[in-house]
């Protein structure tokens, strides 16, 4: 049971107050408080406000520059790099996407990198925004600490390296896939620490290889990919395309941010949109879906399953249901909100 329930708008509040008595700019507060608020809107908790403490904890330490020059370094018709100037992750990813969707009208399909950013919260959150113009959006993103061997390894050389890919509806929900390459993304375990819950068996091995549940035992071992092998590989391809690419960091180079809050930590994340229109009428390709989105859904099902779900469908609900109901919070999370804004001397979320 959530320790407490709280309006979108009461979060937002609370989240841009955090950051205002830490000096951001209003519109640069008012922008993250917004996206992190929205995370834990569509149910994404262990990257909404469970991550504030921690952002709060590099801005003070010098670890996050509060006015960043974030411009673009490299450009062509069809992509663009841009430099993060060590800024918020969530202002950087949101340039990158708009400068995508803006060059996708022209050239039809758009691929923006980022360098020197931050940890910029959900994938989704990035691969819906082209979906508001009739476009799809593909997100690749370097995570902030490696938490993934190379298969047969113990060196933890990768990280979750999350895709998320946004496909545009008429009447369905929009299909919204967003997932880590390993089983499970290390804000749930983070997530899970918080509600005094244990892991499920297959997340997490310790060094002899043995299931780890107790996600305050995370330290002793390490994620486990997708697929085995080929979740590795993934992972590996994803970096590659996110930082590698644009230059950020990738492999050993990897900054933990949840250990080390002064270093730049050099995120990288890449964006892909498609203009819908390049392709033919976007109604069409929409309609499309929606009867695809039906055959799926009205499948014959196995004994016992109730439904069948399509990508982003159960955060499509939580949207709607937490909208009207409030945002469930951990009494861990709660916990940590309400020391901090002692610290900081603002008010209280609850």
């Amino acid at each position: 049971m959530p320790a407490a329930t709280v309006r979108f708008e009461a979060l937002k509040a609370f989240i841009q107050s955090a950051f205002l008595s830490q000096g951001l700019p209003e519109a640069d507060a008012t922008q993250v408080a917004s996206l992190m608020a929205e995370a834990d809107l569509q149910g994404s908790d262990g990257h909404g406000v469970i991550r504030l403490p921690q952002y709060i904890k590099r801005i003070r330490a010098g670890g996050i520059n509060i006015h960043p020059d974030i411009k673009v370094v490299r450009e062509r018709a069809a992509m663009a790099v841009v430099d993060g100037d060590n800024g918020m992750g969530h202002l950087v990813v949101s340039k990158a996407v708009d400068l995508a969707i803006a060059k996708a009208r022209d050239t039809g399909v758009a691929w923006v990198s980022t360098r020197m950013s931050n940890h910029a919260g959900p994938a989704s959150l990035y691969a819906r925004k082209p979906l508001q113009h009739d476009m799809l959006g593909l997100y690749f993103a370097v995570g902030n600490a490696n938490h993934l061997p190379p298969w047969g390894g113990m060196d933890m050389l990768l990280s979750t390296n999350p895709i998320s890919a946004g496909v545009p509806a008429a009447e369905e929900p929009p299909v919204v896939l967003d997932m880590a390459t390993t089983v499970a993304a290390y804000g749930k375990v983070k997530a899970k620490a918080k509600a005094g819950a244990m892991m499920p068996e297959g997340w997490m091995i310790d060094r002899q290889g043995k299931p780890l549940l107790d996600p305050n035992r995370s330290g002793e071992g390490f994620l486990l990919p997708i697929g085995g092998h080929k979740g590795y590989g993934l992972a590996l391809i994803v970096g590659l395309l996110a930082g590698t690419l644009g230059g950020a960091a990738m492999g050993r180079d990897v900054i933990d941010f949840n250990a080390d809050h002064v270093s730049v930590t050099n995120t990288g994340q890449a964006i892909l949109v498609i203009d819908l229109a390049a392709f033919g009428d976007p109604q069409d390709f929409k309609h499309a879906v929606d009867k695809l989105v039906r055959d799926l859904r009205g499948a014959e099902r196995l004994p016992g399953v109730e439904r069948i779900w399509l990508p982003g469908e159960q955060s499509h609900q939580r949207r709607q249901q937490y909208a009207a109901t409030g945002i469930p919070l951990s009494a861990g999370v709660v916990a940590d909100l309400t020391t901090l804004a002692g610290e900081l001397g603002i008010a209280p979320l609850v």
